[in-house]
């Protein structure tokens, strides 16, 4: 009788077995990533390193014609670049191995334009062997920047060259290891040395490297290496160099658009729902104004508060991030940066200290078949392979954890399983707050990670509601967290009659200081707008009252302020809106300039007295998404108006890519009036902008 009973017991559980078995996994949807691709964005965050001639002439982009002999790093150290890198939390380091000026930083056999011919290490040193080495021993990823414009090289623009840039990417690939990323510039053709020319030369950047046949050469030699920038690559330029991706991020790209000239680079920013290729934005930025190293920008090293927007607008917002540490003259990550890298790192580790979900009651409305394989426990199980799924006609759901009492939250991380498709077009986040819910968050895309910041609430249950999916829904894992009370840096800012405004977030008190010394609560307390027209250095610090935390410290240095300062002449526009450029607000600008008022144009400004200056800085154009940018410029200086002396001459390289004040530093001289000249704009534009010009005392 037992085994008649046994028997029939294992028919019954026959059909729940094959009930599970039922359950079909869900199907792919859309474009998907490679293995590779998946590799690359699990990295999430990894250094860029700009060093090079730049860094020794103090340029941006070099013209092709330094020597090789300006290269003489007095400690170079490579080790501590992956030490500093490694501390911060990146998990790998892109050299640029060759800029546009075409130096190479390790001794091609194919030119002589390389640390070959450096004093340094009497012309036996190779950086990027010396950096794989390091990379290995800190268990970092190396990857390789080469850019394919080359302003020295004779032969760019023509055939010939294409044969040499191919033969430096078999060196890099062949000759140092494992590299992850192989990183191409967009910046390509335009004037420069090129042996002796002293030229322009202009290329259509898709059709003359042959993106197709490289690329293949490439994945001959590296098929684990991720191809990013120009041509059929498998990772793509977030749009911007300020740091952020935008709150719509997809991981898809109509490339075979964008492979037709028919995609405008702002869109990267969001990627396209209806992409036909898995492109994922990388989001390159560098710490400081600039990306090689200048002495000058010691004290502009981004504020924390950037550092950290930095992080959640670009990790939080589905998108990788490349972060620039340009090395000194030296050849170290400078301490400036160093400092302030750990004080990033500091904070992002505590605002991800404790998760809060682990233990708690997790449902979820529809579940996949009722299988326990895509259960909602699956979303905090710390297993990045399993996931929660509806079945396959529900688009719109809901999850809900219940703490065991409530708790305080203002974090929360959503991540998709990528390995089916970017599926997830809107979600809404709801709180729990002393019995009623309340929505915190509603936003749309999620990708392979999404990070909220939200306003402190003391939760006790947490619901995540999918509003709309491209497909069923597949999420692997939710977090939340309690991250400790951020206070912003205050803002400074002095108009041009000298009256300063101080600003901070409510409930803040703010103290500053006018001697250059730091600010504590002894010092002077802000309470409202006052006049300070001379040149001075103001330190402010803002104090939250309720829980007794500061901020850092914002530094705003200022030269007599532009009171007395008036437009003398400019080439176009009535003197109203030319005032603009004066008027101590980056925010408004003078465009000027049109085809049939070409360039160049120019524009005189009396200080009103007699200055002591070394430079001047451009602001351009701030709002807008034309901001008609000045590419070439003259500037000249007098103290009668009648006999001008040239002080700086030249191109503001990387503007269109950073369009941020940019600095040019002369000799000291004596000056009352400054005249400014246009005299080209970025693509071959016939109008520009000004936002703001300044002198440097």
């Amino acid at each position: 009788m037992k085994n008649v009973l046994l028997i029939l017991s294992f028919f019954c559980i026959i059909p729940i077995i094959s009930g599970q078995e039922l359950v079909k996994s869900p199907e792919a949807f859309g474009p998907l990533p490679t293995q590779k691709q998946l590799d690359w964005q699990e990295m999430e965050s990894y250094a860029f390193v700009h060093f090079s001639l730049n860094t020794f002439t103090n340029k941006e982009w070099g013209y092709g014609d330094e020597s090789p002999q300006l290269f003489n790093p007095t400690a170079l150290d490579v080790r501590q670049w992956a030490r500093v890198a490694k501390e911060a939390g990146l998990k790998g380091i892109i050299l640029v191995a060759k800029h546009h000026d075409g130096f190479c930083l390790w001794p091609s056999a194919y030119t002589e334009r390389s640390v070959k011919n450096s004093p340094w290490k009497k012309g036996k040193g190779d950086v990027v062997k010396e950096l794989a080495a390091a990379c290995k021993e800190y268990g970092l990823k190396l990857g390789l920047y080469l850019s394919p414009w080359d302003r020295n090289h004779p032969e760019y623009g023509k055939p010939a060259y294409i044969t040499y840039f191919r033969n430096q990417l078999k060196e890099l690939l062949t000759n140092y290891g494992d590299v992850f990323e192989m990183w191409f510039d967009g910046a390509n053709g335009g004037d420069g040395y090129y042996g002796g020319a002293n030229e322009t030369r202009k290329i259509n950047t898709l059709e003359y490297y042959n993106w197709d046949e490289t690329y293949k050469l490439i994945y001959s030699i590296a098929p684990k290496t991720l191809v990013w920038g120009i041509g059929p690559s498998e990772a793509r330029w977030i749009g911007n160099e300020e740091g952020y991706a935008n709150e719509t991020n997809w991981s898809l790209l109509r490339q075979k658009d964008e492979l037709a000239g028919k995609v405008h680079y702002t869109e990267f920013m969001s990627g396209h729902e209806n992409g036909e290729k898995w492109v994922p934005g990388e989001t390159n930025v560098s710490i400081r104004p600039g990306w090689f190293y200048h002495a000058v920008e010691d004290d502009m090293v981004h504020s924390i508060d950037k550092m950290v927007d930095i992080y959640y607008q670009s990790i939080g917002r589905n998108s990788n991030l490349l972060l620039n540490l340009p090395p000194d003259k030296r050849g170290l990550i400078n301490e400036h940066d160093v400092a302030r890298l750990k004080e990033f790192s500091a904070i992002i580790n505590a605002d991800f200290k404790t998760e809060l979900l682990v233990k708690t009651k997790v449902s979820a409305d529809n579940i996949r078949g009722n299988d326990t394989k895509y259960a909602a426990k699956t979303v905090i199980d710390g297993d990045k392979n399993t996931y929660w799924a509806t079945d396959d006609n529900v688009k719109t759901a809901s999850i809900t954890f219940e703490f065991d009492k409530p708790t305080p939250i203002n974090r929360i991380l959503l991540q998709e399983y990528i390995k089916l498709g970017q599926r997830v077009k809107a979600f809404t986040v709801e709180a729990k707050v002393d019995g009623q819910w309340k929505t915190i968050a509603t936003e749309t895309t999620i990708g392979y990670k999404r990070i909220l910041r939200t306003n402190r609430v003391t939760a006790s249950s947490l619901k995540v509601n999918i509003t709309d999916s491209k497909a069923c829904i597949l999420i692997s894992n939710i977090q939340a967290f309690n991250a400790p009370t951020f206070v912003r840096t205050p803002e400074v800012k002095r108009d041009k009659n000298g009256e300063v405004t101080i600003k901070s977030e409510e409930g803040n008190n703010i103290y500053y200081t006018l001697d250059g010394s730091n600010p504590s609560v002894k010092s002077l307390l802000y309470t409202e707008p006052f006049r300070y027209n001379k040149a001075v250095e103001i330190k402010a610090v803002a104090i939250n009252k309720a829980e007794n935390r500061s901020s850092s410290i914002t530094r705003a240095k200022y030269g007599i302020s532009k009171e007395k300062w008036k437009i003398v002449t400019a080439s176009s526009g009535d003197l109203n809106t030319v005032n603009r450029t004066i008027d101590g607000n980056p925010n408004t600008d003078w465009s000027f300039g049109s085809d049939s008022n070409k360039l160049p144009q120019e524009i005189i400004i009396d200080m009103g007295v007699l200055l002591q200056i070394k430079g001047f800085t451009y602001v351009p154009q701030q709002v807008g998404n034309t901001l008609n940018l000045i590419a070439n410029y003259e500037f000249y200086t007098s103290t009668d108006t009648i006999n001008w002396t040239k002080q700086s001459e030249g191109e503001f390289s990387n503007i269109k890519n950073n369009p941020i004040e940019q600095l040019k530093f002369f000799a000291g001289v004596k000056a009352r009036y400054l005249r400014f000249v246009a005299k080209s704009a970025v693509e071959k534009g016939q109008t520009v902008s000004i936002g703001e010009i300044n002198v440097i005392e």
